[in-house]
C-alpha cells in the first residue's frame, strides 16, 4: 500500500503539473486530488521541489521510452531514426492533452540557473541532444554536434509553437527542414 500511495501521489501531481503548471499547482491541490493528506505527501516527498523533481524524473523515463519505441520502429538505419524522433514528437502533439514539453515548461517556470528544477530540465535537454548527436554520427554526418543542436532547436521550436497555437503542423515542417539539414550534413 505504501508504494502504491507514493506512486498515486506522483501520478496525480504529474497530471496537475503538466496540465495546470507547476507553480500554479499547490500542495493542497495535489493532496485534494490524490485523496490523501499533507502528512502522507510529505512522508514521500519532503518538499514540493522533491515532488517536482520526481515528476520530471518520471517524465524523462516516459519520454525516453516513447522515443525508443519510435527508434525501434524505424529499423536500424540511423538516418531514418533521426527522422523518427520528429514523428514521435508529432504524435505526442496530436494528443488532445498535449501541453508542451514538460522540460521546456519547467525551465520556463524555474528560470534561475541555480534551481535544481532548471538543472534537471537542462540535463534532459543535453541528454536528448546527445542522442541526436549519436544518431547523426552513426548516420554518417561529418560533424554531428552542430546538426544535433539544429535538430534539437527545430524540435523545441515546433513543440513551443504547437503549444501556443494548436494545429499548426509545426513538427511536420520541422521534420521537412530536418531532412534538408541531414542531407546537407552528409554531403
Amino acid at each position: 500500500m505504501t508504494r502504491n500511495l507514493q506512486e498515486h501521489i506522483l501520478n496525480v501531481a504529474s497530471e496537475l503539473f503538466y496540465s495546470q503548471g507547476i507553480k500554479t499547482t499547490g500542495v493542497d491541490a495535489v493532496v485534494k486530488a490524490a485523496g490523501t493528506t499533507k502528512m502522507s505527501l510529505y512522508k514521500y516527498y519532503p518538499s514540493k521541489d522533491d515532488l517536482v523533481l520526481a515528476h520530471l524524473s518520471k517524465s524523462r523515463a516516459k519520454l525516453q521510452a516513447y522515443i525508443q519505441e519510435y527508434l525501434f520502429k524505424a529499423g536500424t538505419d540511423p538516418g531514418r531514426q533521426l527522422l523518427a524522433v520528429f514523428d514521435a514528437f508529432g504524435d505526442l502533439q496530436a494528443n488532445p492533452a498535449f501541453r508542451g514539453c514538460p522540460f521546456i515548461n519547467a525551465a520556463a517556470e524555474f528560470a534561475d540557473s541555480g534551481s535544481p528544477i532548471q538543472q534537471t530540465a537542462a540535463e534532459f535537454s543535453e541528454g536528448f541532444r546527445a542522442l541526436l548527436s549519436d544518431l547523426a554520427a552513426r548516420a554518417g554526418v561529418r560533424d554531428p554536434e552542430p546538426l544535433s543542436k539544429q535538430l534539437a532547436m527545430l524540435i523545441a521550436g515546433a513543440m513551443v509553437g504547437e503549444q501556443m497555437r494548436r494545429g499548426t503542423e509545426n513538427m511536420r515542417l520541422a521534420r521537412e527542414a530536418a531532412e534538408i539539414l541531414i542531407a546537407s550534413a552528409r554531403d
